[in-house]
């Protein structure tokens, strides 16, 4: 069993900023790991900052949540850039038009459903007709398939089927095809048969274009953070293909279903819905499932912070027939024992534990054991009194500070909306104004004790409500925040220096680390 605490690893201080891809310029709808992806590594380069922060990257389904995805190990084919297809002749530019009608400032996902898919179906029968082998200085498809095998075939057939069946979740598919493990599950309809290879092909592209986007941000010097939900949706290849490691009935309905009691966001809690971890049967394997999920996102990304790490003590239990999630109850998890096997698996893994939220004397005790830096936001410190453990004269050295995160406003927004007390609180710690609140905040993560200091675009763009990203417990608006090329360059021209040199002066650049 290796030492307590298993890691310690943020030794040194650094600055990053938080995007999800989606969010990025391109001409087709929604971000992806081309041009402006590239341009915004350059940015974070030149002003300093050494993290790129993102959302879960895997393949949205319905609500469009990179929390609520088809799988753990696939990509979204969404963030596939189409201009390597233009080139090698895969598509025409005719292909593109609806894409290219779609908004700029926001993401339409019903138009980009409607959209994107034919455009990839296309791509995928010239591929394929062509006898292509690989395509530019990409992999050989051969090769990616086989290395990747052991999740791909489950997911590319699960989406094949899923396809094939006008997109039902998999509970509602005809019974042979319910359970990955009976024989017939397998013999796939031709149709689905063709989609399960268009969606194989959709996972080659998106590997290679974002291998090729890692190695440039290593080189300029930034390092990818990737987001690991803790549960998986009940609507995913991860589910279907494993239904043995999830608390299910016999007819693959769940028997309780995730979520946290009511809180800051929801005064009913939030009704996540997905399917309850068999904790047991994971510990009798040596949570395999978890390392082999561990082990595909630690390819991609060099730092992991996993989230709602309070879930892995103990879980919000909530009956599957429940109308809110205030008729949960706290059930045990597998805790120290699993992050044993992850740090004997892992050693030099940069993971960073979301430790938000109700936190009991336990869940401390598991933090301190792991080692794991945890997390502190800036909008959630004001309000109370001194003792609040997220002001930064209280925070530690191995944590990390975010002004706001995906589920929060952003900070003009939030101290926009702030009660009056709140907002006195702020200009009294601060003896500020309150005029410039997002710069305020700014600078306070920044020359904060935390090693790590985590700043959403939003604020750096110094942007209101409208630009809020994701709101907890609302089904529907979320995820949709774009920006255009022309306000990075804006920021680059009036705040470029000046957060630069606020990165120099409170030791997080490069040449500031011991």
């Amino acid at each position: 069993m290796p030492k307590t605490p298993f890691y310690q690893w943020l030794h040194h201080r650094a600055a990053g900023v938080l995007l999800h891809p989606s969010s990025l310029p391109a001409p087709t709808g929604i971000g992806n790991f081309g041009k402006g992806a590239y341009q915004f590594i350059d940015a974070l380069s030149e002003n300093g900052f050494r993290v790129w922060q993102m959302c879960p990257l895997g393949p949205t389904g319905f609500g469009d949540s990179p929390y609520q995805c088809f799988s753990a190990f696939a990509g979204n084919p969404y963030f596939i850039d189409f201009d390597p297809l233009l080139e090698a002749g895969l598509i025409d530019a005719q292909a593109l038009s609806n894409l290219r009608g779609l908004p700029t400032k926001r993401c339409d996902f019903g138009g980009l459903y409607e959209g994107f898919w034919p455009v990839l179906e296309k791509a995928h029968i010239q591929f394929t007709e062509n006898n292509s082998k690989r395509l530019a200085d990409y992999e050989p498809y051969a090769e990616f398939r086989a290395a990747e095998a052991h999740w791909l075939e489950d997911y590319s057939s699960f989406m094949g089927l899923k396809t094939h069946f006008n997109g039902q979740c998999w509970l509602d598919w005809p019974r042979k095809f319910r359970d990955a493990h009976r024989s017939d599950a397998w013999k796939l309809p031709e149709a689905a048969l063709a989609q399960k290879e268009m969606h194989a092909f959709a996972q080659y592209l998106f590997s290679a274009q974002y291998k090729k986007f890692r190695a440039y941000a290593e080189k300029k010097g930034v390092g990818i953070m990737g987001d690991l939900p803790i549960f998986v949706a009940l609507d995913s290849a991860d589910v279907w293909a494993n239904q043995n490691l999830f608390q299910l009935k016999a007819n693959g309905q769940p028997l309780a279903v995730a979520g946290v009691p009511p809180d800051y966001f929801a005064v009913d809690g939030q009704l996540w819905g997905n399917p309850l971890y068999a904790w047991e049967e994971h510990a009798a394997n040596g949570f395999a499932w978890w390392l082999e999920r561990l082990q595909a996102n630690l390819k991609l990304y060099d730092y992991l912070r996993i989230d709602h790490f309070r879930g892995f003590e103990s879980y919000w239990s909530v009956p599957a027939e429940a109308a809110t999630a205030r008729e949960g109850t706290w059930k045990p998890a597998p805790g120290l024992a699993l992050f044993q096997a992850i740090a004997e698996a892992f050693p030099e893994a940069r993971i960073i534990a979301e430790d938000l939220g109700v936190i009991t004397p336990e869940v401390k005790a598991l933090m301190a054991q792991t080692g794991l830096p945890g997390m502190a936001v800036l909008q959630f410190a004001f309000g109370d009194d001194a003792d609040n453990a997220y002001l930064p004269h209280n925070l530690q050295p191995n944590s990390v500070l975010y002004t706001g995160t995906h589920d929060n406003d952003t900070s003009i927004g939030w101290y926009s909306q702030a009660d009056p007390a709140t907002r006195d609180h702020v200009r009294r710690y601060y003896g500020i104004s309150g005029e410039n609140i997002g710069w305020d905040f700014i600078r306070s993560a920044l020359r904060s004790t935390a090693n790590l200091a985590i700043v959403p675009l939003q604020d750096l763009l110094s942007l209101d409500s409208e630009a809020r990203l994701n709101t907890p417990g609302r089904a529907e608006g979320n995820w949709q925040w774009r920006f255009h090329t022309e306000d990075l360059q804006q920021f680059q021209k009036t705040s470029g220096a000046y957060i630069k040199e606020l990165n120099a002066l409170y030791g997080r650049l490069p040449s500031s680390r011991p």
